[in-house]
């Protein structure tokens, strides 16, 4: 792995959590908590073999699980208390927040022309296809909205200082998401869970809740820490905005949804907003708008 791109790497952690809004039409049934702690057990459980990703200092753990842990938490916390299509749209704030808190959080980094219009574009195009066309932020709305918007801090604040942390082995993952996954299903069984509901579970649901784990919820993670480690932070976050294209072309293709012409648009403006962010072009801010930014 450690020939490849981190653009590549980037590219197929994007590809793999595409594919999550495909695997959820069968699991709408397992409680949110049920099927995160399921997940991430089973992505974690390779830590159990590699013994050497549990060999880090503390404060890696913290912030493995701060941010595994803590943005599930307030995603699905979010999704629990606001309408999932503004939910979703708060969300994918996380891309654009990687890009503009690296010149904070990365010493020597700063931002350049075609990364702040790379965004936007992938802003835009998400929006769309999150909103089609039509948000409606409510205010009695505002808990689960401030939650979607916590999960976007975490996740690109967790994404950033995994770079800037000590060096510590990518197998770490697996037991931020070991502990995450354990933590979760104690979420569950506190919050009123029962075991009846684990024995409700179809085999074919199971399926799906280790695919998940195995893909979505586990290669994605490990493939995404290697890609931030190795890359450009500012260009990766860019091409995250490939993520709700993707997940919207394979319900297209695979569920047999409708794409609408404002959809062909939103993927106009992403697909845009990937080619700018991640060009490697010598167009920069001046000092003046950097420091501002």
């Amino acid at each position: 792995m450690k020939s490849v791109s981190p653009i590549i790497l980037a590219l197929i952690a994007i590809l793999l959590w595409s594919t999550l809004a495909l695997a959820g039409n069968g699991l709408q049934t397992v409680p949110r908590f049920l099927l995160l702690g399921i997940t991430l057990v089973t992505s974690g459980a390779i830590s159990l073999f590699r013994r050497d990703g549990w060999h880090v200092p503390l404060k890696v753990f913290l912030v493995g699980v701060g941010g595994i842990f803590g943005y599930h938490f307030l995603y699905f916390t979010a999704f629990a208390k606001a309408p999932a299509v503004e939910t979703n749209l708060i969300n994918y704030l996380w891309p654009l927040l990687i890009v503009l808190f690296s010149p904070l959080l990365l010493v020597g980094t700063r931002l350049k022309a075609n990364h702040i219009l790379g965004v936007i574009c992938g802003l835009a195009g998400a929006s769309l296809i999150a909103t089609g066309g039509k948000p409606n932020l409510q205010v009695q709305y505002l808990p689960g909205y401030a939650a979607a918007l916590g999960a976007a801090i975490t996740w690109a604040i967790y994404s950033l200082l995994t770079k800037r942390l000590s060096p510590f082995p990518t197998s770490s993952v697996g037991a931020f998401c070991l502990i995450s996954g354990l933590l979760s299903l104690s979420i569950y069984f506190i919050q009123g869970g029962s075991l009846n509901a684990i024995s409700m579970v179809t085999p074919t649901q199971w399926i799906f809740l280790i695919l998940v784990g195995i893909g979505p919820m586990g290669a994605a993670f490990f493939l995404w820490d290697a890609a931030l480690k190795r890359g450009d932070p500012r260009v990766i976050g860019s091409l995250a905005y490939l993520a709700p294209f993707l997940s919207t072309l394979n319900l297209v293709i695979f569920a047999g949804q409708h794409l609408a012409l404002i959809s062909f648009l939103a993927m106009l403006l992403i697909i845009a907003g990937a080619v700018i962010g991640s060009w490697s072009g010598n167009l920069s801010l001046s000092k003046t708008v950097a420091d501002r930014v």
